[in-house]
């Protein structure tokens, strides 16, 4: 069994009464399940867990007065990946794109697909179709950026990375979700834990729709794509913020962290594997 211990602890300094709209914890999947998950405030408050958008992703509300918040998660995850040769995944036929897919190949706030989609078909329109056509888009990605800390900010898009050329993992996810909508191929945000992530952080990747099902690609390669926790998935990182406030208050502090337990059997799979936990 592949066992996660994920964590993350937050401290607000809160000004005013303010709303906080908390996605912190992680994701039940038929691949990944919540064997102990632990919530904690300081000082306490009264919470509202809400199932939201199509795809259930789970969030915190509450309301906290003026003063210094503190939050503190942690989870054990039982993960279990499945693992693919990548040479028998191949491309869903756009005739044959579920419903409930079909949102995640149009533009988006932060994938602006369609301004990019002239530059994906020339750059990845001629690969040979399947997941090694979305490895070649995740490649491309991890060569032409620098991985660079504090280069971006809220409302940089994806097209604006491709010009500055980096970013940090959001900003990876975003530019190669849009070439891969580019050339017709469903993708979506998601937000999570990662293992061995350094420096460790809420991280964001992303996942292709391919052969029927969701794959997950991390164009950052800085973590095992066996070791991804999910949290929530969108259409792009403004659906899935760790924290949404609606008022006047600051973080102040920030840890995150995921790591295997000790009798762990971690599932051994490279970045160019193809591996599925939706």
């Amino acid at each position: 069994m592949s066992t996660i211990l994920v964590g993350s602890e937050l401290s607000y300094d809160v000004r005013q009464f303010t709303v906080l709209l908390l996605k912190i914890s992680a994701a039940q999947t038929d691949h990944q399940k919540l064997l102990h998950e632990e919530l904690k405030f300081a000082p306490e408050l009264t919470l509202e867990e809400l199932e939201v958008g199509l795809d259930g992703n789970r969030i915190y509300r509450t309301v906290a007065e003026p003063g210094t918040l503190g939050i503190s998660y942690r989870a054990t995850i039982d993960l279990q990946p499945e693992v693919a040769l990548p040479a028998e995944v191949s491309e869903t036929a756009r005739i044959r794109i579920p419903a409930d897919v079909l949102p995640y190949s149009n533009p988006s706030r932060y994938c602006e697909s369609d301004l990019l989609a002239r530059f994906a078909f020339e750059e990845f329109g001629n690969l040979e179709f399947g997941h090694q056509r979305v490895q070649a888009i995740c490649d491309w990605v991890h060569d032409f950026l620098d991985y660079t800390p504090g280069s971006t900010n809220a409302t940089t898009t994806a097209s604006d990375v491709l010009l500055m050329r980096t970013g940090v993992c959001r900003d990876y996810a975003h530019l190669a979700i849009s070439l891969c909508r580019g050339i017709g191929i469903p993708a979506r945000y998601v937000s999570g834990y990662a293992v061995d992530l350094n420096p460790p952080d809420f991280h964001g990747f992303m996942e292709a729709f391919l052969d029927g099902r969701w794959f997950l690609f991390d164009p950052t390669k800085l973590a095992p794509l066996t070791g991804l926790v999910r949290i929530g998935i969108g259409r792009d990182a403004a659906d899935v913020a760790f924290a949404t406030i609606n008022g006047d208050a600051v973080l102040s502090s920030k840890a995150v962290w995921a790591m295997h337990s000790q009798d762990s059997q971690p599932v051994a799979a490279g970045h160019q594997a193809a591996v599925s936990t939706a």
